[in-house]
């Protein structure tokens, strides 16, 4: 079977859609609405990529990031990250042993299957390094020897927006490093009636009955989307995108270079179409559609696409950049 070139079968879909619904059910068992969050948090983890969470506090990033965790039975480690968090608080150490004169190698908390990065942009730029390292990499060093990381690994970040006290802001090259951004908004009311009826009826609370999906069938998801067939035109709409973000492409927007100082790189052409595979999956189709690369450009883009002074002075949002980049692009 050749990736990318749509050998699922029937069967391999109905086998998705069995394990993705129980996701699924985890998921609703703990956090109410944000379908958008589930389908960015998936979609990240069935393509073995990274996601950063970003919203005002309490809108439950946390909350969505160790329910993802608790939906897959693999290994979860939390790092709370404060000023004074050293990289090796989080990749590992050796310690010395003076009973036997000998240094024995103790693993971070970075070495697990899933892996929360809690407030990101209150760890030192040294220590938001060496997490991205470790991310890229797949791997840490330690007294020069090197530590696989587990398989699959993904990376949960989480950042606040509203307070600049005490945070390090992640740099367009990190940040670019993440295969997604997703934005948590307020719910809506009817879903906040519902938060409030589950924490007053213990719900909230209670233990997760649903049974989660093992490693190896993440590493099942893994494969199918990476066997999902995207046709040449799909691909050459997405490099038009991309081409189109750095002021360029078939059919430039006027002005943009007006907002925008730097474009997507070639990661987001990537990312792009990884994101659409993963949910072409999720729909229970083994091929992607113009709709797959539309539905979550703003979640892929956002934090790709480096803005001008004058666009940051007049506030004027990525994701209105975004939507007049994909209006100009022709649909194949």
């Amino acid at each position: 079977m050749s990736a990318g070139e749509g050998g699922i079968t029937p069967a391999d879909l109905d086998k998705a859609s069995t394990l993705l619904h129980r996701v699924a059910t985890v998921f609703d068992q703990k956090v109410v609405g944000q379908e958008s969050l589930r389908t960015a948090l998936v979609s990240t983890l069935i393509t073995g990529g990274h996601i950063l969470l970003e919203s005002v506090p309490g809108l439950a990033k946390t909350t969505a990031a160790e329910t993802l965790a608790a939906s897959v039975g693999g290994s979860f480690h939390r790092i709370q990250c404060t000023p004074d968090l050293m990289p090796n608080d989080i990749v590992g150490t050796q310690i010395y042993n003076y009973g036997e004169g000998s240094f024995t190698t103790q693993l971070g908390p970075v070495h697990a299957n899933l892996v929360l990065l809690d407030e990101i942009n209150r760890s030192s730029a040294k220590t938001q390094s060496a997490m991205l390292e470790a991310m890229q990499e797949r791997q840490t060093s330690i007294g020069g020897v090197e530590y696989k990381l587990p398989d699959p690994f993904m990376v949960l970040a989480t950042q606040n927006p509203i307070e600049e006290e005490g945070t390090y802001i992640l740099p367009e090259a990190q940040m670019d490093r993440f295969l997604v951004k997703e934005v948590l908004t307020y719910p809506a009311a009817s879903h906040e009636v519902e938060i409030l009826e589950r924490v007053a009826s213990g719900r909230q609370s209670a233990p997760i009955t649903a049974e989660p999906v093992s490693l190896d069938d993440v590493r099942f998801l893994q494969g199918l989307v990476d066997d999902v067939y995207v046709d040449t035109s799909i691909k050459r709409y997405i490099v038009d995108v991309i081409n189109t973000s750095r002021c360029g492409g078939p059919r430039p927007v006027p002005g943009l270079a007006a907002h925008v100082r730097v474009g997507a790189s070639p990661r987001g052409s990537i990312a792009l179409m990884r994101v659409a595979q993963a949910l072409a999956i999720q729909s229970g189709r083994s091929f992607v559609i113009p709709d797959d690369v539309k539905a979550t450009r703003h979640a892929v883009l956002r934090h790709r696409l480096v803005r001008t002074f004058d666009a940051l002075a007049n506030n004027v949002q990525p994701e209105q950049l975004i939507d007049a980049i994909f209006d100009a692009v022709p649909t194949p």
